[in-house]
């Protein structure tokens, strides 16, 4: 892609990459980092799609490093991307969102989240692409740090009548690991992340770009109107 804006004369390209490639191989680690860290792709912990995102974004800038011409790289780091949808067919990470209203999850895993809606991200990769300070930067364009168990209570009060399916219960670590050892293993990529701790720092995108983003509770209300809207919410019967 790069070759291609390259060769074309493209005035600045905008990456989206991800907050898992600016983060610490644990997440347990205690603190808030910014855009200086990158992860560490050599860890043998890391999950696939972490090492992936981080080395998809480390090879976007050394191949800007050996280039000498007009062309600028920008690259944005959004957290957990929730808001509202356009189409049910490829819900991604709105998937947890589904399944919580639906009543497809006994409760929530202590999972914490970094919750940016779509419509801001859309806004960071514009000031991405417009500003004049933003050309050879990084930029995290996470959001307000929510609990899974925070998002189910907000589900489960702001839905109303449509929310009654939503369980606000922690399930605890032990019984995650349990079901991600020997019963779902696609839970295993998320063990991790249980009790996770450490956040991310927007300051950089705020002071230089002007970036403001919306509470999280109207990022999740929202997504989940719009899954309801879609028809991408099956609710369980009783």
């Amino acid at each position: 892609m790069l070759r291609a804006a390259t060769s074309a004369g493209v005035r600045r390209v905008v990456m989206t990459s991800a907050a898992n490639a600016a983060s610490p191989s644990s997440y347990a680690a205690e603190g808030v980092t910014d855009e200086t860290l990158w992860t560490d792709p050599d860890d043998p912990t890391l999950i696939p799609y972490r090492r992936s995102k981080t080395l998809a974004e480390r090879a976007a800038w050394d191949y800007m490093e050996g280039y000498d011409g007009p062309t600028e790289l920008t690259t944005v780091l959004p957290g957990a991307v929730f808001g509202p949808v356009h189409t049910p067919d490829n819900l991604g990470s709105v998937g947890i969102i589904a399944r919580m209203v639906s009543g497809q999850m006994a409760g929530a895993p202590r999972i914490g989240l970094e919750v940016v809606d779509v419509r801001d991200l859309v806004d960071a990769h514009i000031l991405a692409m417009t500003s004049s300070v933003a050309a050879g930067q990084r930029f995290l364009a996470t959001g307000e740090f929510l609990w899974m168990t925070d998002m189910a209570r907000i589900l489960r009060d702001g839905l109303g009548e449509r929310g009654r399916r939503v369980r606000t219960r922690r399930i605890p670590d032990f019984a995650v690991r349990l079901t991600a050892r020997f019963k779902d293993p696609s839970l295993r990529e998320i063990t991790p992340s249980l009790g996770r701790r450490n956040r991310h720092s927007t300051e950089k995108a705020r002071t230089l770009l002007g970036w403001q983003p919306r509470p999280a509770r109207e990022a999740v209300l929202d997504c989940a109107d719009s899954l309801i809207a879609h028809g991408a919410v099956q609710p369980r019967h009783p």
